[in-house]
């Protein structure tokens, strides 16, 4: 194992130094009421209204634009945000494919993932796959960060940063609950109490959602053949201790629990052409009793300091456990599912048997693909305020020691197909399929100061990153792992990472700001590929003025050098996790953003209008080669990125009244490759442009009591959401719920 740097310890110094520091009455703080001052939420942006001010593309998703569409569905959220881009695989987005300005969409592995401004990928560094996705029902707001102010989150700054700010403890005693039943069986629950007190604070909540699924699984006449669909449980509770508030010397100490369970009866399995146009919702009886199970669990303790003068701080340690199992169907008769489906007439035999055909025992195989990990660390910084004449500096620094793990210890099963029916005819030892562990340990510094002086506001800032990562494999006749290593990979990566932004304000409407910084992604774990750099520039404008407001912004991405990752949801062969050198790229394009409101349009009734449209100009690579990653096979000079459209747009319009609202959304998402290259559009390798329509109408009965219908996809357009990893699959059909809320 990689030589520990002793975290443990520091963990435990920390927590030792923290609590009572916070507890004691003669230590703290702020003159006025500390709950109004500094609440409990982390942010990396801050407040909406200084987004304008940020000389770099920001963008926030506050607790009023989540609340217009009520959305379950992350994915959903960020189509508001220009420049995202996402591909969705189950219809529901519990298992999201998030992208930045071309950073590549799989597993959201490709940007940099918080929660509370803490890392929440499973293990960010070691195996930063997003199998666990936190749920969005319980978001309060979603910032994302695109330019040089991602600088300071890392260690993924290429395509920039999502940070997810789960709900604060309210003002004073109060709670939210939210009951929503729908088609598929629909059950979805949140419901969240708290207070905050004088000198304690608290908040608990709860998500509970279930549903059947829009998909049907072939099998015999009469014959049950199971849920598609999902059960969710979701648990947090904060804490909050804060000092006397007739002190001058404030402090805090809050802690934060949560716990996820999640059961998804979800597959790789798509379906042929033909199949999808017949029947887009089917699945084929081999995907009967795929289900992905998953764990975790997330602990969280920080110490905030402010000393009401011009300085301030938090420090954080955060411990996060993921244990998955995604039992799925993997082959055919030695042949993977994903060339079945590209192929049913080379392969028609084993095309048979998956689709209900009785086959020899053992021709059906499926893989547990078992995993644990754990993501763990502390984080620090502080922010001093300087004023030397007329310029106001905000200098803030921050460290954070982080170590992860990926432990995988995988089987597979083997089946007989019998008249629909699946039969086990084997099962796999453990371990027998693979067996290795991934660790990474990272010491990460930045520093990032906001300068204003007069009309302008300049941000320099840099980063800087000390990885060291190492792969174990064992022999897979060894579950125990008792006779050690068969081999052993370590690989490592220092680097700076520098950032600056510039704004200028015209006057009181305009402002036009440029950025420049480095893109960087680590390789993975004995990865031979280099690591991933590019060097990423925009500018742009801003509006915003009485009820109009717009941004603009060019943007720039030129890799040094892309780099892919075989995953099992990219498809295709491959050792899962083996990165390839894909050279010089270049994406450009341009982000609008724009907001208009009719006030009193008739009888009190507003009409709100928004526009965010992404025009993806160029997204190609600057060079030839041969690749074994199967989304780029052999690529030519100017052959376009896969999976990333030259047009997105999203519109809404919305009547509001003081009782009641109505919203319509329509997302448009042009045509895109699903393998790169140039020219015409080859149908097999094309997922085609489509628009999809959301809408929601709500009644406020009372100040406490309101109701709404929701209805997704409004207008049932039948779409491919994606070509990967194995065949055709589909949106999520046109689904309505029905739904209360009643706050306190």
């Amino acid at each position: 194992m990689l030589a520990r740097r002793p975290l443990a310890r520091l963990l435990s110094s920390l927590l030792f130094a923290a609590i009572p520091a916070a507890a004691l009455p003669d230590d703290g703080d702020m003159a006025d009421d500390p709950g109004s001052a500094y609440v409990d939420e982390v942010t990396i942006i801050g407040h909406k209204r200084a987004v304008e001010d940020i000389p770099g593309s920001a963008h926030v998703v506050g607790q009023e634009e989540l609340q217009t569409f009520l959305q379950s569905d992350v994915m959903r959220v960020l189509r508001t945000v220009p420049g995202v881009y996402v591909q969705e695989e189950d219809g529901f987005g519990l298992r999201p494919n998030i992208g930045i300005r071309g950073s590549g969409l799989d597993r959201s592995s490709r940007i940099a993932l918080l929660e509370d401004n803490v890392l929440i990928a499973p293990a960010p560094y070691a195996a930063p796959s997003a199998y666990y996705f936190p749920t969005q029902r319980r978001m309060h707001a979603l910032e994302v960060l695109k330019g040089p102010s991602s600088v300071a989150v890392g260690p993924k700054t290429t395509g920039g940063a999502v940070n997810l700010i789960s709900t604060p403890i309210p003002d004073d005693f109060g709670g939210n609950a939210d009951l929503r039943l729908g088609q598929h069986e629909t059950i979805d629950t949140h419901i969240n109490i708290g207070n905050r007190g004088e000198r304690f604070s608290w908040l608990a909540e709860t998500v509970q959602a279930q549903n059947d699924g829009f998909k049907v699984i072939d099998g015999p006449a009469g014959v049950d053949m199971g849920s598609t669909g999902y059960d969710i449980e979701d648990y947090l509770v904060k804490l909050q201790f804060d000092s006397d508030p007739a002190k001058p010397f404030y402090q805090s100490l809050r802690l934060k629990a949560g716990y996820t369970d999640q059961v998804s009866n979800e597959t790789y399995l798509g379906l042929t052409e033909e199949d999808f146009w017949q029947s887009p919702n089917r699945r084929y009886a081999a995907s009967a009793g795929d289900v992905f199970l998953g764990e975790h669990d997330q602990l969280q303790a920080s110490y905030v300091f402010d000393a009401d003068s011009n300085w301030r701080g938090e420090v954080t340690a955060y411990r996060n456990n993921f244990a998955r199992n995604w039992f799925k169907l993997q082959s055919v008769n030695g042949t993977g599912i994903s060339k079945v489906l590209d192929d049913p007439e080379t392969y028609a035999q084993e095309f048979s048997w998956l689709t209900g055909t009785t086959s020899p025992d053992d021709a059906i195989v499926k893989r547990h693909n078992n995993r644990e990990y754990y993501s763990q660390g502390i984080q620090a910084q502080l922010t001093w305020d300087l004023f030397v004449g007329d310029t106001d500096i905000e200098f803030t620094t921050g460290i954070r020691v982080h170590e992860d793990e990926e432990d995988r210890l995988q089987k597979e099963d083997k089946f007989r197909m019998q008249d629909s029916l699946l039969v086990l005819t084997s099962e796999g030892a453990p371990g027998s399929t693979t067996n290795r562990v991934s660790s990474a340990e990272a010491i990460s510094y930045f520093v990032d100061t906001e300068i204003r002086a007069g009309n302008w506001i300049f941000t320099p800032g840099a980063r800087f990153e000390d990885i060291d990562m190492q792969r174990l494999d064992f022999a897979t006749d060894d579950p125990s792992r008792a006779n050690g290593p068969t081999r052993v990979r370590t690989n490592s990566a220092s680097v700076l990472i520098p950032g600056m932004g510039a704004l200028y304000s015209l006057n009181d409407a305009w402002r036009v700001l440029a950025g420049v910084h480095k893109g960087f992604n680590p390789p993975g774990p004995g990865s031979k590929a280099s690591e991933e750099e590019s060097l990423n520039f925009e500018f742009g404008t801003r509006f915003n003025r009485d009820n109009l407001k717009f941004e603009a912004i060019y943007f720039l991405n030129d890799y040094d050098n892309l780099v892919g990752t075989v995953t099992a949801s990219t498809g295709g062969s491959g050792q899962i996790g083996d990165q390839f050198d894909g050279g010089e790229v270049v994406v450009q394009g341009l982000e609008f953003t724009g907001d208009y409101v009719i006030n009193d349009l008739f009888n009190g009734i507003d009409l709100p209008l928004s526009l965010e449209y992404t025009w993806t100009a160029e997204a190609e690579f600057q060079n030839s080669f041969e690749s074994q990653f199967d989304p780029w096979g052999e690529v030519d000079a100017g052959d376009e990125l896969p999976y990333i459209p030259e047009h997105q747009l999203r519109a809404t319009a919305a009547l509001e009244h003081e009782r009641w609202g109505m919203n319509l959304a329509a997302n448009y998402v042009g045509k895109m490759r699903t393998v790169a290259g140039q020219g015409p559009f080859d149908p097999q390798e094309t997922v085609d442009s489509h628009v999809v329509w959301d809408f929601i109408a709500r009644w406020r009965f009372s100040d406490s009591l309101s109701s709404y219908i929701k209805v997704d996809n409004l207008l049932d357009e039948t779409y491919v959401a994606a070509r990967r990893p194995a065949g055709l699959r589909p949106g999520l059909e046109r689904t309505a719920y029905l739904g209360f809320t009643f706050s306190l």
